[in-house]
Formats: structure tokens, C-alpha cells, sequence
């Protein structure tokens, strides 16, 4: 087979390297091209040499190309795949510092939230530059595979607005089942059988079965609370299960702050989340955890260029959803997993609008998802708390309203748990007069913010947040992993 994936945000390195060796890994795509564009020269030419080295190591007929010239890279795609962070790190620290000063305490701040809504407003206008080029430029029947955050509005704007043929990738499904299968004893997930369905960070395990056998609430409680790890890892998460019944595919920091209940104040944040690994409820732990990998990755650069040297393994294919889907669609080996879609009935009881995350089987003619999934009350309940923050965040993006941008952030569960209107309304001017040149779509509206800022009466306060980490020097970084290795 001979065909061409461009990939947009390809200097996300480490990604990129899973998404290419997982590919690599289907026998029948070692003749297809890569087309890699990024906005970052130097990144794209860091992951351009570690792909041509796996090309090398392997003796394979595999094309790379890297360039800068997005629409060069898209021509004749028949795949595209996108993992953009629109602003990248500077804009991201604005994301969790910003919303501190008035009291809002995010973990990651990716999806909803004032950060991910904000993410959404940067994000949406460059995901409608790349549907334009995509129509223009790649194949006709060409499919959009998006990995960014906000997943549900990135997708919801490339299908709604984009007007292309769009799937939104997410892996928080399989890490659930990994976790469950391990609290139960199975010796894999393959001895798992789930129904997972709901939006995307916010989707729960409702049907669930070991070697055939239904789990229940009460086995499955029992399970988590008796293992040594998670037991103190995922309170949080074991506390909504306890409560709405079923298990959330989200870790413990994330779906901390999707729900109002318990990033409110900040003794609570300290008595439900785990600060021994920033997934679990630190103070933008992801930020931290981002930056070091950054720094780690640039410094220990040779390295991971001359691990590139091996053999691809293909007992270590990845469970990311991409390989799989392309290779269902070209060699008609079905593929079952979650995909992030529009609704269009496939769940009962979320709105039809909603982008929906839910189980579907991929062939040759496309993916097709298994509809009629009704979820718990709970569970709708909170999945349409987000789904209206969502759609007006989308909404917003496209039209450029800031003040329909407000009102999807007073409406946010969290934020709307902690803040008032005012100190909302100073918020997201001060956000987006941070944030303006990653918002163009705003430009009309960034002098009248920063107007209402020099006169504003709201007070807010320097605050690092509940439980917040350094960023670890590369010298710790290395210590530490020295440390871990030899206890191992």
C-alpha cells in the first residue's frame, strides 16, 4: 500500500515517535509516506532525524518529509492527524496562572475549565485554517484524526464548522481498563469486557464484565480500596464511583476539576488528591510535568536519537487508536475501540450536538459506532453540564463574542463553584489581553478589556494554589530516574 499521513504538531516529539513506530508496526504501510509540519523549525527537524533513523535501523521504504509549509504537507494526505498546543507553554502557564488570582485551582486545565476554555478559544480558529487546507489540498475522502485538547470542542468546531470528515483520539479508556484489570486480578485487559461511553475525560465504564462475569459497584469499590497503590492515588475517583456507581475513565486530578465539588477550597483539594505523581490532583501538574519533559528532552536529545537505532518491536505497539483505525480502513481487519464523534443519537440522553465519546467498530467502510447507549442519570447529568459549557466555548471561538466567551466560563462547574460574575468577567478579560496574540479572532474586544482592567475594583490575589511543585531541574530529573532504576 502507498498512501500519505501528514501529521500538524509534529514537533510534540515523543508523540510523534509512538503514532509513526505504531504504524510502522502494520506490515502492509512500510511503502506510505509521512508528512511532518510544524511551526517550530527546530522541533520538527529534532523528530524529522529520530524518524529517519528508525527509517534507517529498519531498512524500510518509508518517506519522511519535514516542512514548515503546511498546505505542502497536506497535499494528497489521506490521513491527517493533528496534536497542536496552539501558544505552546507560554500561553498553557497562563492558562493555570491566571485563573489562581481568582481562586480556581486546576490539576491540568485542558478540557473545560477557565484553561481548557481559553485552550479552545486559541485552538479553534488554527483547527479551521487546517479544514480549509485539508478540502483544498488532500485527498477527497480524507480523514482528520485529531489528538489535541480540548478534544470535544476541537472536533465539535473541525466537524460543525471545518466541514471535515473528523475523529477525535483519546486514550483515557484503555488506562481505565488497565487500572481495573489490574484491581481485579486479570492477567491483561484482554480478559476485560466493557461498555465505556459519555464525553471525552468524563466517560464511564457501564457495562463491565472479567471473562464473562458482570462486575458490580460493590466488588469494583472493593477492589480499588483494597489496593495498596490506588487506594491512595484515586480517592477522588473512587469516591464518584462509590456515589454515581460506575467508574470514570479520568485520573483522579482531572476529573477533579470537571466536577464542583471537590477543588472548591483548597482543604479539600489537599484531602482528595495524591501528590505522588502530577496526574493525580496536583496544582498544574500537567504545566510542571510538560516543562520538565520539554527540558529533559532537549538536554538528553542523543539519547534519545540513538535509542531511534533499534528494531521497531511489534509486540510493543501502542494502544493509541491510530494505527488501528488506519489499519482497519485499508486492510478491513476490524478494529473495536472509543471514539470521540458527533452524537447523532448514538447516546440516548446527551444532546444530539454533543461530541460524544463511545465504542465503535472500524472496517473498510469507516467507523461505525454501536448507538443507543443510555447512561446512568448521574452520569448524563454531569457529562450535560459540560456539553452546554462546551458548546457556547465553540460558539464563542467562532464568532469572537467575548461576552458569550464570559458566559461560558461563569458556567463552567468549577468556576462557578468558586468564583463570582465579576471576578469571572475580570478573569477572562484578563485572559484574553494575556493571550491576544494566540487570539485574533478577539482583537476587536482586547482594548476594551484592558480598559475595564485599569479601572476595575475586583480584587484577586497571588496565590501558587493548594499543592503546588517546583519544575525539577535536569540534574534532579536524572537523580531521581538513577534512583528509580536502581530500586527496580
Amino acid at each position: 500500500m502507498s498512501f500519505k499521513i501528514a501529521i500538524i504538531g509534529a514537533g510534540s516529539v515523543g508523540f510523534t515517535k509512538k503514532l509513526f513506530t505504531d504504524i510502522l508496526c502494520v506490515p502492509e504501510f512500510k511503502d506510505i509516506e509521512f508528512a511532518l509540519t510544524d511551526v517550530s523549525e527546530h522541533n520538527l527537524q529534532m523528530i524529522k532525524a529520530i524518524l529517519d533513523r528508525i527509517v534507517e535501523a529498519n531498512r524500510l521504504p518509508t518517506r519522511v518529509t519535514a516542512t514548515a509549509d503546511r498546505r505542502k504537507a497536506l497535499e494528497g494526505a489521506r490521513y491527517v492527524i493533528s496534536c497542536v498546543r496552539v501558544g505552546g507553554l507560554e500561553a498553557y502557564a497562563d492558562d493555570i496562572r491566571i485563573p489562581l488570582k481568582y481562586g480556581i485551582d486546576q490539576c491540568v486545565g485542558d478540557t473545560i475549565c477557565a484553561g481548557g476554555i481559553l485552550y479552545g478559544q486559541r485552538n479553534i480558529p488554527v483547527i479551521l485554517d487546517f479544514c480549509k487546507d485539508i478540502r483544498e489540498v488532500a485527498e477527497t475522502n480524507v480523514k482528520f484524526l485529531n489528538y489535541a485538547n480540548p478534544m470535544a470542542m476541537n472536533t465539535w468546531a473541525a466537524i460543525e464548522y471545518g466541514k471535515v470528515d473528523t475523529v477525535g483520539l483519546c486514550h483515557g479508556v484503555q488506562h481505565g481498563a488497565e487500572q481495573i484489570a489490574e484491581v481485579l486480578g486479570a492477567k491483561s485487559t484482554q480478559e476485560l469486557d466493557y461498555v465505556c461511553s459519555g464525553i471525552n475525560h468524563q466517560t464511564w465504564f457501564i457495562d463491565l464484565r472479567l471473562n464473562g462475569r458482570p462486575i458490580g459497584k460493590d466488588e469494583l469499590v472493593a477492589a480499588f480500596e483494597a489496593h495498596p497503590v490506588y487506594s491512595q492515588q484515586e480517592k477522588l475517583r473512587i469516591d464518584v464511583l462509590k456515589r454515581f456507581g460506575v467508574y470514570s475513565t479520568e485520573s483522579n486530578g482531572h476529573l477533579s476539576e470537571y466536577l464542583p465539588w471537590y477543588r472548591k477550597r483548597p482543604d479539600e483539594i489537599t484531602r482528595w488528591i495524591d501528590m505522588s505523581d502530577w496526574i493525580h490532583g496536583e496544582t498544574g501538574g500537567y504545566l510542571r510535568y510538560s516543562t520538565e519533559t520539554r527540558n529533559w528532552f532537549e538536554t538528553e536529545y542523543p539519547q534519545f536519537l540513538e535509542a531511534a537505532s533499534k528494531p521497531i518491536d511489534r509486540a510493543k505497539r501502542s494502544n493509541e487508536h491510530a494505527s488501528h483505525i488506519l489499519e482497519a480502513l485499508e486492510t478491513n481487519r476490524v478494529y473495536r475501540g472509543h471514539f470521540n464523534v458527533k452524537n447523532n443519537g448514538v447516546i440516548t440522553n446527551l444532546p444530539q450536538d454533543a461530541i460524544i465519546e463511545s465504542p465503535g467498530f472500524v472496517d473498510r467502510f469507516g467507523i461505525n459506532m454501536a448507538a443507543g447507549i443510555t447512561l446512568p442519570e448521574a452520569c448524563a447529568a454531569t457529562c450535560i453540564a459540560s456539553i452546554n459549557v462546551q458548546r457556547m466555548s465553540v460558539h464563542a471561538a467562532i464568532s469572537g463574542d467575548i461576552d458569550l466567551l464570559k458566559l461560558a466560563v461563569l458556567h463552567d462547574p468549577l468556576v462557578g463553584a468558586v468564583s463570582t460574575p465579576e471576578e469571572v468577567w475580570q478573569m477572562v478579560d484578563e485572559m484574553v489581553v494575556a493571550q491576544a496574540a494566540w487570539l485574533p479572532q478577539y482583537a476587536h474586544a482586547v482594548p476594551a478589556a484592558r480598559e475595564r482592567l485599569s479601572t476595575s475594583q475586583v480584587k484577586t490575589r497571588e496565590w501558587a494554589g493548594a499543592a503546588r511543585r517546583s519544575v525539577r531541574s535536569i540534574e534532579e530529573l536524572r537523580a531521581e530516574k538513577a534512583a528509580l532504576k536502581q530500586a527496580g
